[in-house]
């Protein structure tokens, strides 16, 4: 796997000035190469990192809103798209030195995290490992209550599940996930690319992200990140700001009525308008630092 990872940089350098190639290799801290594209230019790097199961794919309505704007990076976590799949745990914590990899293979000076579902929480593990290059956090449906916990007896039966039959078990955790107006081949989409993940994968980083909830884990790191965190969530789960804001030095939410978990791909417009409002709420925040 990375011998052709590989080759298909080398294939991308030697013609980028023909194809004007996008795709790009990183090697995270543990040797993974990681698969993230570029697009665009501007002072302030929109890093958009997709949610579990999904890939950098799941950002297409908003790679043409604001390409124009910002330089956009759409990064596939190892594990996932055209990213390496060999490594053993797929843990936050490695997941935020994916981010870290790719952030400074392009040396990028101000950087913004997107993050949809568990990515707003990896989006925290690197604005710990880079204060000095990240100025904002924004979960898309994401980082709803930090103080969230999963029952034991749940969480066992749900792997169990994923384990004995992976694809049936993503249909029932994914459906119900969804807006009640959502295009039936979107819903068909998203439920059939995400049964596609190795279950290995999913498995690992589902366990170690459920776990890092225990002890307030999740929290904690958000003590650690002194930027503002923004979301543009649905309302399909109740995001609570006054439990959140007990562990972050800003947070704001904006809820999109009648959206599901996917809200960037079900109601892209109302996401991209609500997302360009946070991108420029947290660039003024950072213009008026000292």
């Amino acid at each position: 796997m990375k011998k052709i990872l590989l080759i298909i940089v080398v294939i991308c350098a030697l013609f980028s000035s023909y194809c004007n190639a996008k795709n790009f290799i990183a090697p995270s801290y543990d040797g993974q190469l990681i698969s993230y594209n570029v697009f665009g230019k501007g002072d302030v790097t929109l890093v958009f990192v997709h949610g579990w199961g999904g890939d950098s794919r799941y950002w297409k309505y908003q790679i043409p809103y604001f390409y124009k704007k910002y330089r956009i990076v759409t990064v596939d976590l190892a594990g996932h798209g055209n990213s390496e799949q060999t490594r053993k745990v797929y843990s936050p914590e490695a997941f935020g030195q994916d981010i870290k990899a790719v952030v400074e293979a392009i040396d990028a000076k101000k950087v913004i995290l997107i993050g949809h579902s568990f990515a707003g929480e990896i989006a925290a593990e690197v604005a710990k490992l880079m204060p000095q290059r990240v100025i904002g956090i924004i979960g898309a449906d994401s980082i709803q209550n930090v103080e969230d916990t999963m029952p034991k007896e749940q969480f066992k039966q749900m792997v169990d599940g994923f384990q004995k039959d992976f694809k049936g078990e993503v249909k029932k955790f994914v459906e119900p996930m969804l807006g009640k107006d959502i295009k039936p081949e979107l819903k068909k989409w998203i439920i059939d690319d995400i049964s596609c993940e190795p279950s290995y994968v999913a498995i690992s980083a589902f366990k170690e992200y459920v776990t890092k909830f225990e002890n307030k884990g999740i929290a904690n790191i958000f003590r650690d990140v002194k930027v503002p965190v923004r979301c543009v969530n649905a309302d399909l789960w109740p995001t609570n700001p006054e439990v959140n804001r007990r562990y972050m030095s800003s947070f704001e939410v904006t809820i999109i009525k009648g959206a599901g978990h996917f809200v960037m791909l079900e109601r892209p417009k109302e996401f991209n308008k609500k997302l360009d409002d946070s991108i420029k709420e947290i660039i003024k925040i950072n213009k008026e630092q000292p």
